[in-house]
C-alpha cells in the first residue's frame, strides 16, 4: 500500500476585543500581541520540533531506494506570521522544500468560504496564495485544496478550469457509500481533475484519538498502524490533518513524536510500501466518477457546512461581509482590501458556532471569545467601521471631483498643464 502524507498549516489574524465605541475612532482590528504569542507558542510545540524530525526523515531515506514525502499546504496568513514572528518557522520549511521531496498545494490565501460567495474574490485569492508559493518555495502548485476541504461538483469543475490536475476532499461515507477513499476518483462534472479522498477514520486516529486513554486501540504503536496501513487495499492510503496536531493537539507526552520517527520503519518493512506526493498520487487512473451536489468538509461529524454557516449570526455576518466586497475594492485603497481580506478567514466564523458549544469542543480551540455570541458582536463592530472607512474614502472622492470640476470651469489650461 502506498502512503501520502498531506498536512495542513494555518494560522488566523486574531482580532482585537473592539467595541462600538472604537467605530470611526480606531482602524485597528487585530491582535498583534495575541498572534505573536500563540505563533511562538506553536513554533515551539509543533512547527519548529515536527520540520525537524520531517527533515531527519527526508534525509535517512535519501539516498535508498525508498524516499519519504510529504505535502504541505500553508495558508498566506499562516506565511505572514512566520515572516513576521517566527522566521526560523519559515525557514525550516524551506529547507524542507529544497530535498525536493516535499510539496505544496494552492489554496485560498485567507483560508477563506469564497468560493460559497464569490468567484472573484475566490479567484484572487487563489492567484494570490500562487504567488507566495513561488515567491517562498519556488513551486508552482499542482493540486488545490479548499478551505477545510470544503468540495462539491461545482467547486471541482471551476477548479479543473483554473487549470489544477488534482483537488482534495473528504472520503465521507454517505458520498463514498459502498466505495473505499484509497483509490483516486473524479467528479462528475470534471472528468480531468483527479479527487483525492481523505481516509478519515485512520487520519482521525491519528489526529484526534491518539492520547484518548479510553480508546479501545490505545495505545496507538506505528507498528500497529503500519500493520492496519498494509492489511488494507488500494493505490494510497491518503492520511490527511492538520499539522498542528503535533506536539499542540496531541502533546509531547502522548508519544506523538516517536510515532511519527518510527511509523515510516515500520512502514518500509513491506517492500511494497512508498510514499506519495498529492501530484504523485494523482498519476493514477481514476477508478470511478462521483456526483457530489451538496458541500461537505471534513469538519466535525456532519462534514458540511454547518461549522461555519450553521446559525443566523454566522449567515448574517457571512452576507453583510461580502456585500461591501465590490465597494471595498473600489477604494482601491490597499489597506482597507487587505483588513477586509483577513475577515474572510473562515475561523471567524467559526468562533460563531453554536452547535455543541457548551461541551467543551474543538470549537473553543484557540477561540478568544468566551461565547460564539461575542464573537459575532466584535466581528460586526469591526465590519461597521470598515463600511465607516469606505464612507469616508467614497465622500473624500466626490469632494475631490467636485473641486476638480470647479478648477477645470475655471481655469481649465492650468489644470491641463500641472
Amino acid at each position: 500500500m502506498n502512503v501520502c502524507i498531506y498536512f495542513q498549516v494555518h494560522q488566523p489574524f486574531r482580532m482585537k476585543k473592539y467595541s462600538v465605541f472604537d467605530i470611526g475612532q480606531s482602524s485597528e482590528y487585530f491582535d498583534d500581541n495575541k498572534n505573536k504569542e500563540i505563533m511562538h507558542k506553536i513554533a515551539k510545540k509543533c512547527y519548529l520540533r515536527t520540520n525537524n524530525l520531517m527533515l531527519q526523515l527526508i534525509n535517512k531515506y535519501k539516498n535508498t531506494d525508498k524516499q519519504f514525502k510529504i505535502s504541505y499546504s500553508i495558508t498566506g496568513t499562516a506565511l505572514e506570521q512566520f515572516q513576521k514572528y517566527a522566521p526560523e518557522v519559515l525557514e525550516s520549511f524551506q529547507k524542507l522544500a529544497e530535498t525536493g521531496n516535499v510539496e505544496f498545494l494552492s489554496e485560498t490565501y485567507y483560508h477563506s468560504l469564497s468560493c460559497l460567495y464569490s468567484k472573484h474574490e475566490f479567484k484572487d485569492q487563489i492567484d494570490m496564495h500562487k504567488i507566495k508559493i513561488k515567491e517562498l518555495f519556488n513551486q508552482e502548485p499542482k493540486v488545490f485544496r479548499n478551505t477545510e476541504l470544503i468540495f462539491n461538483n461545482e467547486l471541482a469543475n471551476f477548479i479543473q478550469g483554473m487549470g489544477y490536475k488534482a483537488i482534495l476532499a473528504e472520503g465521507a461515507d454517505h458520498i463514498l457509500g459502498w466505495r473505499s477513499p484509497n483509490y483516486v476518483y473524479t467528479a462528475r462534472t470534471a472528468p480531468k481533475l483527479k479527487l483525492l479522498l481523505k481516509n478519515y477514520k485512520l487520519s482521525d486516529d491519528i489526529a484526534f484519538r491518539f492520547g484518548q486513554k479510553s480508546w479501545k486501540e490505545y495505545p496507538l504503536t506505528a507498528e500497529k498502524f503500519a500493520h492496519w496501513i498494509n492489511s488494507d487495499k488500494g493505490h494510497s492510503m491518503n492520511l490527511f490533518m492538520d499539522y498542528e496536531t503535533f506536539g499542540e493537539h496531541q502533546w509531547d507526552d502522548t508519544g506523538i513524536f516517536d510515532f511519527l520517527k518510527h511509523l515510516p520503519d515500520e512502514l518500509f518493512k513491506n517492500n511494497h510500501t512508498r510514499f506519495l506526493t498529492v501530484s504523485e498520487l494523482a498519476e493514477f487512473d481514476a477508478v470511478d466518477e462521483l456526483d457530489i451536489h451538496n458541500f461537505l468538509s471534513w469538519a466535525d461529524i456532519e462534514r458540511d457546512l454547518s461549522a461555519w454557516k450553521g446559525n443566523n449570526m454566522q449567515d448574517s455576518a457571512m452576507h453583510e461581509l461580502y456585500a461591501v466586497e465590490k465597494f471595498v475594492k473600489e477604494t482601491h485603497d490597499k489597506t482597507l482590501i487587505e483588513d477586509w481580506r483577513k475577515l474572510t478567514t473562515s475561523d471567524h466564523f467559526y468562533y460563531m458556532c453554536t452547535k455543541y458549544f457548551n461541551d467543551g469542543d474543538v470549537h473553543k480551540y484557540f477561540n478568544p471569545y468566551d461565547t460564539p455570541y461575542e464573537s459575532y458582536i466584535n466581528f460586526m463592530n469591526i465590519l461597521n467601521d470598515i463600511i465607516y472607512r469606505i464612507k469616508r474614502i467614497i465622500e473624500s472622492k466626490n469632494i475631490k471631483k467636485e473641486a476638480m470640476h470647479r478648477r477645470i470651469h475655471e481655469n481649465p489650461v492650468m489644470l491641463l498643464n500641472e
